[in-house]
């Protein structure tokens, strides 16, 4: 890495810190606004959801443009017009005014995409996941904003404190202008092109979803809790946002820690880990437990989801390296759409049941479900390994099952006895007998077979030409957990029956 970029990571980490503050900005200050502006239960869970709204959908944009106009910009730009809606909250007078700053602060969350989308170019494959990980760090704005807004509302009233932010705003603007990337490498490939090399890739939507689980729970909690705290457990308005903000700080120093196990082991594994927890930890919230119990919930919540959100972005460079723009837009996009939903249903729920039972248990099935799906994608992509080394090796391979039926052979199998593998599967080896052996051969070969499990010698065959070759043969029974054969895996080479016979001369 150049030494006049080594700046670019922590810019653009402290950028995002500075995007999800913002964002956060109604979430931690609406126990406080609530006083000054009647809201009703419904009204005041429209309120803090809808930044996620445009937040959300500006993603798929925002990860294209930072392909194509750089960090730079995107962060110049996106700072420049978010300093209108956060002047205009703090002269809101309504209900409807609040709606409206609100869903153009969904602008600031939409930034996370300029990062994922960014920082792979400067660094090697191996390190995506852990530098992805500190960019996530960025989190930990939510964290601030849920700290420190309480506490200067608590002293200089909310709309001082929302002010606030348009100085730090002004900072950031002055910061990437200076100090950003200006030869950023671009990338000119059209949104549509992109769309379609990705959009019929199930791999995409399988991320999706598990981004939506891992980052829609901690955005969902972040919005969810202070306010939730206050109601429910009747604790003062700073020292909910106190816990809240030990929610989010666990949850995002969990995410540096999730890519950097990404980049060491399988990340389906660690996604197993985190849905586990998930799983585990909305069950505990379920059954409305006391403060203590319910904070070990939201911690166990916290951390996986930080996991999660580490490790799934370490999948995207590994599947969509050629699509990154627009894959970590969309993946993102719908991770924060995840976090609008769940404190509607869940307010929608309360009014209906009297309690949020349900909600968590709803979270506790979906986990379960992604653990199935984990294993489906961990299952899925070790078969596609094994078919990769089978095509790829240079000898011919042919599979068989137990009874001898041919399941697939590879390229190099047609390229020395010509047929295909149409041709082939289907078929009994017998097909390629060349008729120089005799029926003792061939029950002395099947006897060592079922005896030690393998075989190996030079035999005779015949081509698709009618052609005779000599080939090196080696069969290998495949047995599974029982012990029983499930495969026969036959690896052959021709070789000259005259070099054969010098070697033996």
């Amino acid at each position: 890495m150049k030494s006049s970029t080594k700046a670019i990571l922590p810019l653009q980490t402290l950028s995002l810190i500075l995007g999800f503050a913002v964002w956060g900005i109604l979430s931690s200050l609406i126990v406080f606004i609530k006083e000054g502006i009647p809201l009703t239960p419904g009204q005041l869970s429209l309120v803090t959801a809808v930044p996620v709204v445009l937040g959300s959908v500006l993603r798929i944009p925002f990860g294209y443009w930072t392909n194509k106009y750089g960090a730079r910009f995107m962060f110049l730009i996106s700072f420049l017009i978010l300093l209108i809606p956060v002047f205009y909250i703090s002269q809101a007078k309504s209900f409807v005014d609040l709606l409206i700053g609100g869903l153009f602060l969904g602008i600031s969350g939409a930034t996370f995409s300029v990062g994922v989308t960014s920082l792979p170019k400067y660094y090697p494959k191996e390190k995506h996941g852990l530098v992805n990980g500190i960019y996530g760090l960025g989190n930990l704005g939510s964290a601030l904003s849920t700290f420190f807004a309480p506490v200067l509302a608590s002293q200089f009233g909310w709309r001082t404190t929302v002010q606030c932010y348009l100085v730090l705003l002004g900072i950031f603007i002055l910061a990437n202008f200076f100090i950003g990337d200006r030869k950023e490498a671009k990338l000119e490939t059209s949104l549509s092109e992109q769309i379609k090399g990705i959009y019929k890739n199930e791999k995409l939507w399988l991320v999706c979803f598990f981004y939506f689980i891992t980052f829609g729970a901690f955005v969902a909690f972040t919005v969810f809790l202070p306010n939730h705290l206050v109601n429910n457990f009747g604790i003062e308005k700073v020292d909910a946002g106190l816990r809240t903000a030990g929610f989010v700080t666990l949850a995002t120093f969990m995410r540096p820690v999730g890519g950097w196990l990404g980049d060491k082991f399988n990340p389906f594994k660690i996604l197993l880990f985190v849905f586990t927890g998930l799983t585990i930890g909305a069950i505990i919230l379920a059954f409305s437990p006391t403060i203590p119990l319910f904070t070990f919930g939201c911690l166990m919540i916290g951390l996986c989801a930080g996991l999660g959100n580490g490790t799934i972005f370490k999948l995207v460079p590994l599947y969509f390296s050629k699509q990154s723009g627009i894959a970590n837009g969309l993946i993102s996009a719908v991770g924060g759409l995840g976090g609008f939903f769940p404190p509607l249903m869940l307010t929608l729920l309360l009014s209906m049941t009297g309690h949020y039972a349900i909600g968590f248990m709803s979270l506790a099935m979906v986990a379960l479900c992604s653990i199935l799906l984990v294993l489906y994608m961990y299952w899925n992509d070790r078969m596609k390994l094994a078919e990769q080394i089978v095509h790829g090796t240079s000898q011919a391979v042919l599979v068989t099952n137990p009874k001898g039926i041919i399941q697939t052979v590879n390229p190099a199998f047609t390229a020395i006895t010509g047929y295909t593998s149409e041709e082939a599967i289907g078929q009994r080896p017998g097909f390629l007998k060349s008729g120089k052996h005799d029926k003792a051969f061939y029950d002395a070969m099947w006897k060592e077979l079922r005896e030690k499990k393998a075989w190996s010698g030079n035999i005779w065959n015949r081509k698709q030409t009618g052609e005779m070759y000599l080939q090196r043969l080696t069969i290998n029974g495949i047995q599974n957990d029982m012990g029983e054969i499930s495969y026969y895996v036959g690896v052959f080479n021709e070789i000259d029956p005259s070099e054969l016979s010098k070697k033996f001369a």
